[in-house]
């Protein structure tokens, strides 16, 4: 029995990358003698198995055969005799598919070292068109490395496409598709995720919602990119300056969906354009089986985006109905996210990138300014039920409206 670690570690050891996990393979061995050591069983579909003291995972070597279509369509082989070359060409990147021993050395039967030295993700075999979750994956890891150089080779980008031609990409579960794009949003450059996918023709399969927004002409006085898909990446590279809060980036992301389904005699103008969006938004949150705290945010954002770029025109009275849609005083924190949003919004355009935006700093006083309405205070005066109500909202109106004199008078 010998004992490899594989995979992202041996990858991210080379690239000089911190790493969060150690994945292992196991040669020549059987369940029973891995139970036998005290390891516990965990996969169900091949032997996977914890360490008894370190929890990592220890995976006997195997092989895999296509069955049938998406993630699920495989049929797995294991026994003592799968050599540790068998088990790694299955995997999906030469990055991927190496190997290092307990002294050190680095086993690479399929050129991974040769690709992080040229800084291309390239698939180990043909095999990698078995697997649609794969072309999710190398978009995330183009995310991922692309601070670093790292690029999909052609042949890779070639054989993606292939494979959501012949409707490989159709079979993949909305659920991991919502779980690779979490997880890219995570990433340093969520837009290159976007992009890979974009490229291979794949996200108009996943995402057409997102995809239809390339080609989008919008007002060059007000968006010089023009593009509303290059307005959308702009704004998302804006998010992650801001925040690394997934909500927040996968919001904005989402933003501007509604000018996708502008009538084309509209353009470049699109009147209506964050009521109509907020349809496509739920329904790309349904379809992947996006969080609720995600889902919230992202309606919110697309709904209200306008309301806050214009936050210093509004009235009192509109203001605060912006801050109870938001549910700001019961959800202080959710004001910030928003703001920020939005705030990535305005700066995804060409040359506005550092302009200010005072409108979140002016949206988080005014919630501060109601939060300080206190409903104990007109309750002592016997004021109950609707009138009680009416009372806070009429209060909280009147510090919105102090705090905008305030503003104005600077």
């Amino acid at each position: 029995m010998k004992v490899y670690l594989v995979g992202g570690a041996v990858r991210d050891r080379l690239l000089g990358v911190p790493y969060d996990e150690c994945d292992w393979v196991v040669v020549g061995a059987t369940p029973e003698q891995m139970r036998a050591q005290g390891f516990e069983p965990v996969g169900k579909d091949f032997p996977v198995f914890l360490h008894p003291k370190t929890k990592e995972e220890y995976a006997l070597a195997r092989t895999e055969r296509k069955s049938g279509h998406g993630y699920a369509g495989f049929t797995f082989h294991t026994d003592p005799s799968v050599t540790l070359e068998q088990d790694l060409i299955r995997r999906d990147l030469t990055i991927n598919a190496m190997a290092q021993t307990d002294a050190g050395e680095v086993i690479d039967p399929y050129g991974g070292q040769r690709d992080l030295a040229a800084k291309k993700l390239r698939h180990v075999s043909p095999a990698f068109a078995e697997d649609p979750v794969r072309i999710l994956r190398i978009a995330r890891f183009a995310a991922r490395y692309h601070r670093l150089g790292f690029t999909v080779a052609e042949e890779t980008l070639a054989l993606m496409r292939t494979m959501v031609s012949e409707g490989e990409v159709d079979h993949l579960v909305a659920e991991r598709v919502w779980k690779e794009l979490e997880r890219a949003l995570g990433e340093p450059n969520p837009e290159v995720f976007i992009e890979v996918l974009r490229a291979c023709g794949a996200l108009a399969r996943i995402m057409p919602e997102l995809d239809c927004l390339w080609g989008v002409p919008q007002r060059p006085e007000y968006h010089p990119e023009v593009d509303t898909g290059v307005h959308t990446l702009m704004s998302l590279q804006q998010a992650v300056a801001l925040s690394d809060d997934v909500r927040l980036r996968f919001a904005t992301l989402v933003h501007d969906l509604g000018k996708g389904v502008t009538p084309k005699s509209e353009w470049p103008r699109h009147l209506m354009h964050e009521t109509r969006g907020v349809p496509l938004v739920k329904a790309v949150c349904e379809r992947m089986g996006v969080p609720k705290e995600h889902r919230e945010l992202a309606v919110l954002v697309c709904e209200q985006h306008l309301n806050c770029h214009r936050a210093f025109e509004l009235k009192p009275a509109t203001l605060l109905k912006m801050l109870q849609k938001l549910d700001a005083f019961r959800r202080p924190e959710r004001v910030r996210l928003f703001t920020l949003a939005c705030m990535a919004d305005a700066r995804g355009r060409t040359g506005f990138e550092d302009k200010p935006y005072p409108q979140a700093a002016y949206l988080q006083a005014a919630q501060a300014a109601c939060a300080q309405v206190q409903s104990q205070t007109l309750i002592a005066q016997g004021i109950a039920g609707k009138a009680l109500g009416d009372a806070i909202n009429k209060q909280r109106v009147h510090a919105i409206g102090e705090l905008k004199a305030a503003v104005q008078a600077g």
